[in-house]
């Protein structure tokens, strides 16, 4: 089974005395190891389907099986156990705490995992090291630059070793240096860690990182092609 198996999956929202239909019927298979990255215009639906495939959001009808677990029908409390373990998060806002330390936004995640404080901290050190920020874990967001920052919600992402991660526009914010800098570091995740990346971008050129581009035109899967 795919790591990630969607059929038939729709997503309405109220609308006056009818709904809004944004994703119409979804079917997608993303296998373990794949670096894909989700295109479309503004409104396509795109971000929709990232909430559901992060277990943000819940879909109006249709079937998702995450890891072999179906979880289209979960409570909240269980889609967030499942978040907690199996997935990463890095958004273009970077989200970090102010008032905190990169080593303290990094082992948040853990907090909420109730791992010990000692382990919390090893693992969080050695998070940050592996996205070259061992000689900054004691500052805070304000005192980095924005690709630093974005590697500090990098390293909280991977914090867990949880088997995905999510990344909605993680460049947006950043020059281009910065966003060729970030790109490559997912694709050393991708590559030689072995996580499953799904990116959302609107940016041909971030795209060109993944190893398939699935573009989402009004709610449906329009292409689906591997980046040879």
């Amino acid at each position: 089974m795919s790591l990630i198996e969607l059929k038939q999956i729709t997503k309405s929202y109220p609308l006056g005395e009818g709904f809004l239909q944004i994703l119409k019927g979804i079917d997608l298979n993303i296998e373990k190891g794949d670096f894909v990255a989700i295109m479309g215009p503004s409104g396509s639906g795109k971000s929709t389907l990232m909430n559901i495939l992060g277990c943000l959001d819940k879909p109006s009808s249709g079937t998702y099986f995450l890891d072999g677990k179906r979880v289209d029908g979960l409570s909240s409390d269980e889609l967030a156990t499942i978040r907690n373990q199996k997935i990463g998060f890095v958004f273009q806002g970077f989200n970090l705490l102010s008032r905190t330390t990169a080593l303290e936004n990094v082992e948040l995640p853990m907090v909420y995992a109730n791992i010990p404080t000692k382990e919390r901290e090893e693992r969080a050190k050695k998070a940050l090291a592996k996205v070259g920020l061992a000689e900054r874990m004691d500052h805070q967001p304000n005192q980095l630059s924005g690709g630093q920052q974005q590697r500090v919600a990098i390293a909280r992402a991977i914090v867990n070793e949880a088997p995905i991660i999510f990344a909605d526009e993680p460049t947006g914010n950043l020059d281009t240096k910065m966003s060729v800098e970030i790109m490559k570091l997912f694709t050393d995740l991708n590559t030689g860690l072995g996580r499953t990346i799904i990116l959302v971008t609107h940016e041909e050129d971030i795209a060109r990182y993944a190893k398939r581009i699935i573009k989402i035109v009004d709610g449906e899967i329009y292409s689906d092609n591997r980046n040879d």
